[in-house]
């Protein structure tokens, strides 16, 4: 019997304007009624713990309960990033500074953390000989925040161009990568960086997924920020899957460079693995972490590693033709049925 106290709080916590937006939205797209949609999506919010984003972007209304299943809906995701990830560590990898410190190894670029207390001489000299950088608020997520500064911007005035970032907030300010030609040949306006997911599982330990994000136009390749993203074959590191971004659309090519999508091939593709392989165990108490990778002409970095991984990307409908979601991935390392 379904836990009432349970029901009503969820109930509560619906956003009814958005969930019927969205049904009104898919009834246009589908010729299936606002009415059928609003009924499945609640359906879908009990009994597989969906929000209406999963719903529509996982496209749940095609699919059948056993491929519902499958699905890594939000209260799934969110499930296991408790199971996984003691909070009281999540600080090195949300705090941008610590992420850096803590993996300096493998971050390869130059940084300075900007607040009221950063000495104006070092940050003079931290942008000498710099053509561009970003200015990176030290916590949030999807990209937001994030600006790109060109040397126009300070040259001749280093100390009100530092204000004026202070002014802005607590941030790292970080030097520019420059991606490989052949990641560049993709899309040449934003770094675009593949995100592999690891886990110290219960059963298993390694790789989760692997999906290879692409701007579409922006300096973010963020698909919050308008990006698309693609399937990565863990064993070749060839793209096995159309690219898709959180609107729905599917591209087979990028639209601006006319790349094909599928049968990319990332390079150093082994030693992306190796090095988030390495990295997983830093901080183990923090068990599962999607690392955003960019490949340079000298390997690969990190650019930020996420221990409330978003699970947007890994449900794209494009990207399970056949209705079977990602979930029985994450099976394979713990008991996904457990936290259900």
């Amino acid at each position: 019997m379904p836990d009432i106290a349970f029901l009503v709080k969820r109930a509560a916590r619906m956003d009814w304007k958005r969930m019927y937006e969205t049904a009104k939205m898919l009834s246009g797209k589908t010729g299936l009624s606002e009415a059928w949609l609003l009924r499945d999506m609640l359906r879908c919010a009990v009994r597989f713990n969906a929000g209406y984003m999963d719903y529509k972007i996982a496209e749940m209304y095609r699919l059948n309960d056993a491929q519902k299943r499958t699905v890594i809906t939000r209260g799934i995701s969110n499930a296991i990033v408790r199971k996984m990830n003691d909070k009281a560590y999540w600080h090195f990898f949300d705090d941008k500074t610590e992420f850096n410190s803590t993996f300096a190894g493998h971050i390869g670029r130059r940084w300075i953390r900007l607040d009221e207390n950063t000495d104006p001489e070092k940050f003079r000299d931290f942008l000498s000989g710099l053509d561009t950088c970003l200015y990176k608020p030290l916590e949030g997520s999807s990209g937001q925040g994030i600006v790109k500064f060109q040397r126009q911007d300070w040259e001749g005035d280093t100390e009100a161009f530092r204000k004026r970032l202070e002014g802005m907030g607590n941030a790292i300010v970080e030097e520019m990568v420059v991606q490989h030609p052949v990641m560049s040949g993709m899309c040449p306006t934003s770094v675009n960086t593949v995100r592999i997911a690891t886990m110290l599982g219960d059963k298993r330990e390694g790789i989760v997924y692997a999906f290879v994000r692409i701007g579409n136009g922006k300096v973010m390749d963020n698909v919050d920020c308008g990006g698309m993203a693609a399937r990565v074959d863990l064993d070749s590191g060839v793209l096995k899957t159309v690219a898709a971004d959180k609107a729905g659309n599917v591209f087979e090519k990028h639209p601006m460079t006319s790349t094909p999508i599928v049968g990319f091939r990332i390079p150093f593709w082994e030693e992306a693995k190796a090095m988030c392989l390495e990295a997983m165990r830093v901080v183990p108490q923090v068990r599962f972490v999607a690392w955003d990778v960019a490949i340079t002409e000298k390997g690969p970095l990190f650019i930020e590693g996420n221990s409330f991984p978003s699970h947007a990307v890994p449900q794209f409908a494009a990207h399970y033709p056949d209705g079977i979601g990602i979930l029985p991935e994450f099976d394979k390392f713990i008991d996904v049925d457990a936290l259900r």
